[in-house]
């Protein structure tokens, strides 16, 4: 996987808890992409499905969950 970190990310809604800085979106990045190396190809798919439901549990808001998923599918 290349390393493309961010570079620009919409604004958080006012009720969200605080985010993280560009550090802390690096290490989180870089997490990121060792898991999917280590999943590989054929289960990297599978990998980012069980992450994403993982997140959606601990953020604990639907509404908020699919508003992250339409910036994520912007600009693919």
């Amino acid at each position: 996987m290349t390393k493309t970190p961010p570079t620009s990310l919409p604004p958080l809604p006012p009720t969200s808890p605080p985010a993280l800085d560009i550090a802390g979106l690096e290490t989180v990045y870089d997490a990121l992409a060792a898991a999917i190396d280590a999943a590989g190809p054929a289960r990297s798919e599978l990998l980012l499905v069980k992450l994403a439901l993982l997140n959606a549990r601990a953020l604990g808001d639907a509404a908020l969950f699919q508003q992250q998923l339409q910036t994520a599918l912007m600009d693919l």
